[in-house]
C-alpha cells in the first residue's frame, strides 16, 4: 500500500506539471523525473490511507498486521482520513495523522498590526510590544555543532568501508543538535504568532519570500531567523482562529512614506536604519515606517486609500 500510495502522489505531481506546462504556467522547477536518494541515505516515511490502517486500544493497525503502540502528544479531534509514519535524523519514529481543521475563534478586540520582515529583527510590527527579535538560536549552538563536525571529519571513513561507531556518535550528537535549534526557532516563532493573532482582529503581513538571501552575504542569518517558518506559523495561527491575513507585496516598502505615500527616488542601503520622507519631512526607523506601510497598503486604514496620509496622531503607535 505505501509503494502504490507513492504512485499515486507521484503520477498526480507529474499530471500537474505537465497541465501547467500546456497552460504555460511560471513554475518553481522544471518538470522532469525526481531526484532518488539513496537507501541509505533517505529517511523511510511509509504513507497509508484510510483502507491501509485502524486505531484500536491506543494503537495504529497497519496494513501486513503491524500493531505500533503510540505515545500521543495530543488527542485526535476528529477521526483521521490518513497517516505518514517516518524516522527523523535521530532515528525517532513518528506517526502524523490528517484530519479536518478545526477552528476555534476568539472574542474580537478591534486592534489591527502591521507586520514587516527583516534580518536585524526577524519581525517589526506598528507596536513594540510585538516585535520579534533575533534569538539567534543557530549561533549560540554554532561552536557545539563545529565540535561534532570536527569529530565527524577526524572519523570519516574511507569509502566502501563501514562507518566506525566514533564516527556514528559524533554523527548523532551534530543530527541532535541541529534537531534542538530547528525546535527553537518552531517555539518561538509559534509563540510569537499566537499571542500576535490573540490580541489583534486583522493583520497586514509583508509577503516576503526571503529565499533570495540564500545567496546573499545575509544567508546564514537569514537562514538562523526562520522568517519562512514564522510566516507560515503566523498565517496557520490566524486562519485557525479565524483572523483576518492580508498579505501586502513588499515591493518597495523600503522607499515609500507611510504617511504621505511619496516615493523616494533611491534606494535605501541597509546601513541607512532611519528613514526620511523628503516630502513631509517625517523621520522613523525604517522597519517601523515599512511596517506602518503595510497597513495603509492592506487598507485597514481609511485614511490611507489611494496613497493617502493615514493621519497618525502625534507619538502614537498602531495596535
Amino acid at each position: 500500500m505505501p509503494q502504490q500510495q507513492t504512485i499515486r502522489d507521484f503520477a498526480k505531481s507529474r499530471t500537474k506539471a505537465l497541465k501547467d506546462i500546456k497552460a504555460r504556467l511560471p513554475m518553481r522547477r522544471r518538470a522532469g523525473m525526481p531526484r532518488f536518494r539513496k537507501k541509505a541515505v533517505a529517511a523511510p516515511t511509509l504513507n497509508y490511507t484510510r483502507r491501509g490502517f485502524s486505531l484500536k486500544q491506543g494503537r495504529v493497525h497497519l496494513a501486513g498486521g503491524i500493531k505500533i503502540p503510540l505515545v500521543w502528544s495530543r488527542d485526535l479531534p476528529t477521526e483521521p482520513s490518513s497517516v505518514r509514519v517516518y524516522r527523523d535524523s535521530l532515528g525517532h519514529w513518528y506517526a502524523s495523522f490528517v484530519v479536518p481543521a478545526a477552528f476555534e475563534p476568539l472574542p474580537e478586540t478591534g486592534k489591527v498590526i502591521g507586520v514587516d520582515w527583516g534580518v536585524k529583527e526577524v519581525a517589526t510590527t506598528t507596536s513594540p510590544t510585538y516585535d520579534l527579535p533575533h534569538a539567534e538560536h543557530g549561533k549560540n549552538a554554532a561552536q557545539k555543532l563545529a565540535r561534532y563536525q570536527r569529530m565527524m571529519s577526524r572519523r570519516t571513513p574511507a569509502k566502501g568501508t563501514p562507518a566506525s561507531n566514533g564516527y556514528k556518535k559524533a554523527k548523532r550528537q551534530a543530527a541532535k543538535a541541529h534537531k534542538k535549534v530547528a525546535r527553537q526557532r518552531t517555539d518561538t516563532g509559534r509563540k510569537w504568532a499566537k499571542r500576535v493573532v490573540a490580541d489583534h482582529d486583522a493583520l497586514a503581513v509583508e509577503d516576503f519570500r526571503p529565499r533570495f538571501l540564500a545567496k546573499s552575504t545575509m544567508a546564514r542569518k537569514a537562514a538562523d531567523a526562520a522568517i519562512g517558518a514564522t510566516k507560515t506559523a503566523l498565517v496557520e495561527m490566524a486562519h485557525k482562529h479565524q483572523r483576518t491575513v492580508r498579505l501586502v507585496n513588499p515591493a518597495h516598502t523600503t522607499m515609500d512614506c507611510a504617511d504621505c505615500g511619496a516615493r523616494a527616488k533611491h534606494r535605501l542601503p541597509l546601513s541607512e536604519r532611519t528613514y526620511t520622507c523628503t516630502a513631509c519631512g517625517v523621520s522613523r526607523p525604517r522597519d517601523k515606517n515599512s511596517a506602518r506601510l503595510m497597513l495603509v497598503r492592506a487598507g485597514l486604514y481609511p485614511d490611507g486609500a489611494d496613497r493617502g496620509r493615514p493621519h497618525f496622531p502625534p507619538g502614537s503607535e498602531a495596535a
